[in-house]
């Protein structure tokens, strides 16, 4: 049996799960709604504020699935109740970030700014110069998007300037150092 899959889901209060045939399940929570189709295979079932996904049968295939289906249904619950985050860091001499309306303006030593557009369902703040915070509640978009913006200019070993994630540890190597001559 799979440790994930078997684990139950509670549904907090303010969380309305809607499962309709096929599993497609919709989501609606204080911070916005999610659908999502999941595996038709699996059987969800709720029972009062606890969710279950149960799998027909031992088969390779669905034992896959079985933990797949729980996770993202479970992800889809805690992101219409808490949100998803994702921060980066801006390293570098004169790399800097700001917000205008909805678009991510970044400085990132090129000799043109990169301006990035809020896509829907993801809200970017800027707390100060080097620093981004990207949260939604869908997590796949909003990993998705930090990937993208972190890959306009990601870190470099050397120097250790670029974009990258809050908790990334960069690997710095050495450079270039004298060579004795005969």
């Amino acid at each position: 049996m799979s440790r994930i899959g078997r684990m139950p889901i509670s549904v907090p209060a303010g969380v309305d799960v809607k499962i309709d045939e096929g599993n497609f399940v919709t989501v609606k929570g204080p911070k916005g709604t999610l659908t999502q189709q999941l595996s038709p295979a699996m059987t969800i079932t709720r029972e009062g504020d606890v969710l279950h996904v149960t799998r027909p049968n031992d088969e390779k295939a669905n034992r896959s699935l079985h933990g797949l289906t729980r996770s993202l249904l479970h992800n889809m619950v805690v992101g219409v109740t808490d949100e998803f985050k994702k921060e980066l860091e801006v390293n570098g001499v004169g790399y800097r970030v700001a917000k205008e309306g909805k678009k991510l303006v970044m400085n990132l030593g090129f000799s043109h700014q990169v301006i990035v557009e809020e896509i829907e369902g993801i809200t970017i703040d800027v707390p100060d110069p080097n620093h981004i915070t990207i949260h939604g509640p869908d997590k796949q978009k909003v990993g998705q998007f930090a990937a993208e913006v972190r890959e306009k200019r990601p870190p470099e070993p050397y120097k250790g300037k670029g974009i990258k994630y809050a908790d990334e540890v960069i690997r710095r190597k050495e450079g270039k150092t004298g060579v004795k001559k005969k």
